[in-house]
């Protein structure tokens, strides 16, 4: 989840938008794959040009200069010390028997709230787990190694997917320590699946998989000039993934390109007798050749959702721009009302995410530790964290873990009334009734304001998401690039009702093509004189 859209929209203060006087980027060496593609991957070892051996090799080669040294950029928690030999046997095979699909042998991180059943830790990025392996990969993580995939690392993330504390700060984690953002070292990379972020914008990998329940997924690819998909709650299995909400959790993809995003999610994808919500998902699989259509906006009806807006003024000149382009690329746009914004459901989301980590956590907790060591339910675990405050409470505490423990629990009367109240708004009064009236294909705003400087003291701010409505609605958002705020990058969101996967990839894919609003990240240490638009300063939307 995003605790920011728990703690209500606002406008980002002039103290968090402030920068100090410029400074030179980071000394980053180049890099021999940057940007590259999945497909590019694939043609070069297709012919004989890259192994994925060596490609893993470049990485991890690559991650030992930034993740820990140079910019430090603390996206990742560890890496897979059997990935090259892996790599190598899946060489092998393709030699033999040729490639099992588009993923073979192509580097991927899994965010460090995934199962991995191999010789690295799924933590949430708390020492409370360390040490307490578990037993098998999570689905999504089968799936991604039958398909040929390497598991590369483990990434950072905000402990505990941000719901341990209102004081939180994005992508810090007591194991990880701080994640910055590549693109500028002092602002937040945001969202909880902050390291997968910042693991595929800096090239420490091609691509990774995250995981949201509210804006975890979406906010950090805006941030970190990012593709990423929150799939339609159930359409992948949530089978070993360290829970927060059965209703709202889902894993999902994190690419440099709307293709590559596609490619992660389909292999991702698949019926799961273990989470029942997968079964029958098959009959919306996604047609890769139908949804990367550069001309997949013409002719197309989208929303604006214009009460999801900001107001910082240089991203809304952005957001503008980008919806200009969807007009030149075909679409008809109309500005809408009625799509609730996180303000409006901040106080029943929290108090249902609440209720249902508790009983989450119990039931994972309970068939992950069984009778070893390490706490067991989740009040085991807030005592373990107030017996080892020093190690994992030094710079903010556990209040919303300690609010759990009083909320009325799953199956209350309470929590009943709540669930169906939040389930109408944001579906049969919101998306679908806004989907309806206008006759969209989608819905459109910006993914979230642009980010913020770090700050460990006080933590986030509140600010403007679009990401709400659909993380509580169960349906899923796609975020592209749409430009850049004083260097740092901003997001589009398409937002579809449930299942339309297939057709937010088609629009998104469109957008993409027709506008290249992606650049790679700079490393500058801090903002400058683009930052209060003095002479020779970045145009907004550049």
């Amino acid at each position: 989840m995003n605790r920011r859209e728990l703690l209500g929209a606002g406008v980002l203060g002039a103290a968090a938008l402030a920068a100090p006087p410029s400074a030179k980027p980071a000394a980053v060496p180049r890099f021999a794959h940057e940007g590259k593609s999945i497909r590019e991957l694939q043609a070069l070892m297709t012919k004989g040009a890259l192994t994925s051996e060596v490609l893993c090799a470049q990485y991890l080669a690559r991650i030992d200069t930034l993740n820990l040294k140079g910019p430090e950029l603390r996206a990742l928690i560890e890496t897979n010390r059997q990935a090259l030999e892996i790599a190598k046997a899946l060489d092998a095979e393709r030699k033999a028997k040729g490639p099992r699909g588009p993923l073979h042998g192509i580097p991927v991180v899994i965010k460090d709230n995934i199962d991995t059943g191999d010789y690295q830790q799924t933590t949430a990025g708390s020492w409370a787990l360390y040490g307490t392996m578990t037993r098998r990969d999570a689905f999504v993580v089968k799936r991604l190694r039958e398909a040929g995939a390497v598991i590369l690392a483990k990434a950072n993330l905000s402990e505990w997917a941000n719901i341990r504390s209102s004081r939180a700060t994005s992508g810090w984690s007591a194991r990880g320590g701080q994640c910055k953002n590549p693109y500028v070292l002092d602002r937040s990379p945001l969202g909880s699946s902050s390291g997968s972020a910042a693991a595929v914008a800096a090239d420490l990998c091609t691509v990774a998989v995250g995981t949201e329940t509210d804006g975890s997924l979406t906010a950090p690819a805006s941030a970190q000039g990012l593709v990423g998909l929150k799939p339609t709650v159930g359409r992948l299995s949530r089978a070993g993934l360290i829970p927060i909400s059965e209703r709202q959790d889902t894993a999902g993809p994190l690419a440099r390109s709307v293709e590559d995003a596609a490619l992660l999610f389909l292999a991702m994808a698949g019926e799961d007798k273990e989470d029942q919500r997968t079964l029958g998902t098959a009959a919306h699989q996604v047609d890769l050749a139908k949804a990367l259509d550069p001309k997949g906006l013409e002719g197309v009806r989208i929303g604006v959702a214009r009460n999801q807006f900001g107001k910082v003024p240089p991203a809304l000149e952005v957001a503008e721009q980008a919806f200009a382009d969807q007009k030149r690329l075909g679409a008809e746009l109309v500005d809408v009302d009625g799509v609730p914004t996180s303000h409006e459901l901040l106080r029943p989301e929290l108090r249902l995410l609440l209720a249902e980590l508790v009983a989450g956590m119990d039931a994972y907790l309970a068939a992950r530790i069984g009778s070893g060591t390490g706490p067991r339910t989740f009040k085991e675990l807030v005592e373990w964290n107030q017996r080892h405050a020093e190690k994992e409470l030094r710079f903010f505490g556990q209040d919303l873990f300690e609010e759990a423990l009083t909320v009325p629990p799953v199956g209350s009367k309470g929590y009943l009334q709540d669930r169906a109240e939040l389930l109408e708004r944001t579906r049969t009064k919101g998306l679908d009734l806004v989907l309806e009236k206008h006759r969209l294909e989608a819905i459109v705003a910006p993914t979230i304001d642009p980010p913020w400087v770090i700050d460990p003291l006080y933590g986030d701010p509140t600010c403007a998401s679009a990401t709400s409505a659909p993380a509580v609605a169960g349906y899923p958002s796609l975020t592209v690039p749409m430009g850049h705020v004083w260097g740092l990058p901003v997001g589009l969101l398409f937002t579809g009702p449930a299942w339309s996967e297939a057709t937010l990839f088609k629009l998104a894919f469109a957008y993409e093509q027709g506008t290249k609003r992606r650049k790679p990240p700079s490393f500058l240490p801090t903002l400058g004189a683009a930052a209060f638009h003095l002479p020779g300063a970045e145009p907004a939307g550049e």
